[in-house]
C-alpha cells in the first residue's frame, strides 16, 4: 500500500501554526538547498520545527530502512522531538532511544526500523555496535544542541557514529551558544550559517531581588508569593540545593516540582508533564531545564543560586520572554555577594517587603490524573476527552491538557474534582481496553 506523507501546509494546520517566523522560515529554505547547515538561534524559537518540516519532505516514505539520524543531549530533548515528530502526523515512523530504559524496548521498538531516530550518542553508538539498524540509507545527519552535547561529555560517541555513516549528505548543526568551536569529526566543512542569536530579546526584564540572608530562602518565598498565577522555573546548581529549596518551599505550602539529573528517568518525566499542564506553577531544577526540554511560556525564572558562566545564565532565561512574549528574570542576590559582570540589571533593584505579598494568592490549582492506556491500545486524545466530558461529566473549559504517550495517558483536571472523577472513571473501558485510572 502506497504510504503518503502530510504536506507542510496540512503539519502546521493539524500542529495549530499559522506561519512560521523568520528563523523558521530562513532555516527551511536553507536546508531544502544546502548540504551543510549551522542554526544559531536562543532557546525556545522553534528550531525543532524548523529542521523537522524540510526532513520530513526530504524521507522516503516506502522505505522502511533508518534514513536520519536526530543526536541530542538528553533523553528530555529526544523524547520532545518523538513527540513533536508524532503530532505532525507526517505519516512517518519515528523512535527515540536513550539511557535510562530498558535495552529490550528500544531492540523490540526497532524491529521494524523508525524512517528518523532520535536519541543521545551513547544510546546511539550501542546499537550500533550490536547492529541493530542499517546505515546505508541514512543521507541526514542533526546534531540538536550540538554544543551541550560537546559540554556533558559526548564528543567520543559522536565521533563514533559519525565514522559509522558513510553515505551522508546533510549535516544540520544546532545550537543555542554563539562562537562554539566545530570539531572536525562533524564534516561540517564550511556550512550555511543561519544566525539568531545576535538579536537582543526586548521582552525580557532582569531584576535584582535582594536577599538579607545568605541562604535566600525566606527571600525566594517571599518572592513567589508575589508572582500571582504566572508560571516559572527556579535554578539551582546542585542537586543537593533542590532538596534543601523543596523542603523550605514545601513548609511554606508552595506547590512545586523538581527536575534534576538526580531523579529518576519516570520522575523527571512526570515534573515536566504535571508542569506542562498547570498541576504546578513552579519548577525547582539544575541548569539540566535551561534547554531542551519541552515547557510551556512562562512568566519568570529565578536564579535562586548564580549561574557559573555567562553561557547559563543565558540559557536560564532563555526560558522566558521567548517568540516575542515578555518575562522577568529575577536574580536573588545575598547583600554581600558580588554579581558576575555579564549580570546586568534593568535599573530595578529591590527588597520584598512583607506588605507587596499576595495573601490570598491560590494554592492548588490542577490535579494530573494517569491512564493505563495509550497508543498502542489505539486510544486517541479524542477518546480519553469523549471519556471525561461525557462519562466524567466535565465542562470543557475544566478538561485541560491531555498527554498521550505509548502505553499510557495524563489528563489535567481541576483538584477539586480530581477525587470524584477517579471514583467514577476507574475501570471504565476506553476502545476495547479496560483502563486503571488514578491520582498522579
Amino acid at each position: 500500500m502506497q504510504k503518503s506523507v502530510r504536506t507542510q501546509e496540512q503539519i502546521l494546520q493539524k500542529l495549530g501554526i499559522e506561519k512560521l517566523n523568520p528563523m523558521q522560515e530562513e532555516a527551511l529554505n536553507s536546508i531544502k538547498e544546502k548540504e551543510n547547515i549551522l542554526l544559531l538561534s536562543p532557546t525556545g524559537t522553534g528550531k525543532t520545527l524548523a529542521f523537522l518540516l524540510p526532513l520530513v519532505e526530504a524521507l522516503e516514505p516506502v522505505l522502511e530502512e533508518v534514513q536520519a539520524i536526530i543526536l541530542v543531549p538528553s533523553r528530555e530533548l529526544a523524547i520532545q522531538i518523538e513527540q513533536v515528530l508524532r503530532e505532525m502526523g507526517s505519516g512517518l515512523k519515528a523512535n527515540a532511544v536513550y539511557g535510562g530504559r530498558a535495552f529490550s524496548k528500544d531492540k523490540h521498538e526497532l524491529q521494524h526500523a523508525p524512517a528518523v531516530l532520535i536519541g543521545t550518542p551513547g544510546r546511539l553508538a550501542d546499537h550500533l555496535r550490536r547492529g541493530s539498524f542499517t546505515t546505508e540509507n541514512i543521507h541526514t545527519l542533526i546534531l540538536d544542541e550540538f554544543d551541550k552535547s560537546l559540554e556533558v561529555g559526548f564528543e567520543e560517541e559522536m565521533k563514533e557514529i559519525i565514522t559509522a555513516l558513510p553515505n551522508l549528505k546533510k549535516r544540520i548543526l544546532t545550537s543555542a551558544t554563539q562562537n562554539m568551536e566545530i570539531p572536525a569529526f562533524a564534516g561540517l566543512g564550511k556550512p550555511d550559517i543561519i544566525n539568531y542569536l545576535s538579536e537582543a530579546n526586548p521582552g525580557l526584564k532582569t531584576e535584582i531581588v535582594v536577599s538579607p540572608s545568605r541562604d535566600k530562602l525566606l527571600s525566594l518565598v517571599k518572592l513567589l508569593k508575589t508572582t500571582g498565577s504566572k508560571s516559572g522555573i527556579i535554578f539551582c546548581n546542585f542537586k543537593d540545593s533542590i532538596a534543601e529549596v523543596s523542603d523550605f518551599l514545601q513548609k511554606n505550602a508552595i506547590n512545586h516540582g523538581c527536575f534534576s539529573g538526580g531523579m529518576e528517568q519516570k520522575e523527571r518525566e512526570r515534573s515536566l508533564i504535571k508542569f506542562r499542564n498547570g498541576t504546578y506553577r513552579i519548577l525547582l531544577a539544575t541548569d539540566l531545564a535551561a534547554r531542551g526540554i519541552d515547557v510551556p511560556e512562562i512568566g519568570f525564572i529565578v536564579h535562586y543560586q548564580l549561574p557559573h558562566r555567562k553561557e547559563e545564565f543565558i540559557h536560564r532565561n532563555g526560558r522566558t520572554a521567548r517568540m516575542h512574549k515578555e518575562g522577568v528574570a529575577y536574580v536573588l542576590q545575598h547583600e554581600k555577594e558580588i554579581l558576575p559582570e555579564y549580570i546586568v540589571p534593568d535599573g530595578v533593584v529591590k527588597t520584598i517587603e512583607d506588605n507587596q505579598i499576595d495573601q490570598h494568592q491560590k494554592k492548588d490549582y490542577r490535579a494530573t490524573l494517569f491512564i493505563s492506556g495509550g497508543r498502542k491500545d489505539k486510544i486517541s486524545k479524542g477518546d480519553i476527552a469523549g471519556l471525561f466530558l461525557k462519562q466524567g461529566k466535565l465542562a470543557k473549559d475544566e478538561l485541560g491538557l491531555i498527554e498521550l504517550k505509548q502505553d499510557c495517558a495524563f489528563v489535567s483536571v481541576p483538584s477539586s474534582k480530581a477525587a470524584n472523577l477517579v471514583s467514577t472513571l476507574n475501570n471504565t473501558r476506553l476502545k476495547k481496553k479496560k483502563v486503571r485510572i488514578k491520582m498522579l
